[in-house]
């Protein structure tokens, strides 16, 4: 009997290991993988800052919305979004309904220490990237609690030691 859920969804600031969990989860359970950022960069032949720079946050967000819609209507998937896609109430109902949705939780300090010299990361590219990063945090934590199924603090664990706690979560909820 296969007691994990038949999609998993990944959420969580920049930063949080969503790529890194969500690679090591997939190959484990068989399943494929997606990073919705890659996908609209292999649609768009274009990096994610390019996007930013020609249509804007808001453009970028219509893209991410129909890629995120798209992919959670597949099976057997493990998909890890982009930090903002729970910004969109459609994102945040799609993902929760059509899969069990993790929240990797990092502190503002810990995302900070991991994306610091991260230059592919637009809303970062200012003169307070950590400042940034706590507004942002301050927005998109209770979005992603009210998404999430679970809710995993990723501060200490090693990448297999969260992706272990994972599927002991997934095989105790069943």
């Amino acid at each position: 009997m296969n007691s994990f859920p038949e999609n998993i969804f990944l959420v969580g600031v920049m930063g949080a290991g969503k790529t890194t969990v969500g690679r090591l989860l997939a190959k484990k359970l068989g399943r494929r993988f997606v990073d919705s950022d890659h996908e609209i960069e292999a649609r768009c032949g274009v990096r994610i800052p390019t996007i930013f720079e020609m249509e804007g946050e808001e453009g970028f967000r219509k893209r991410e919305a129909q890629v995120i819609d798209e992919l959670t209507q597949e099976k057997n998937l493990v998909l890890a979004t982009g930090g903002g896609a729970v910004l969109l109430p459609e994102n945040r109902q799609h993902l929760h309904e059509r899969g069990v949705v993790v929240y990797l939780r990092a502190t503002p300090h810990e995302l900070w220490l991991r994306t610091r010299n991260d230059k592919g990361r637009p809303l970062l590219n200012n003169d307070d990237p950590r400042g940034t990063l706590e507004k942002l945090f301050a927005i998109r934590d209770p979005l992603y609690r009210e998404t999430a199924h679970h809710v995993i603090d990723t501060g200490k664990p090693s990448v297999t030691q969260l992706v272990n706690t994972l599927m002991m979560q997934f095989e105790l909820s069943t």
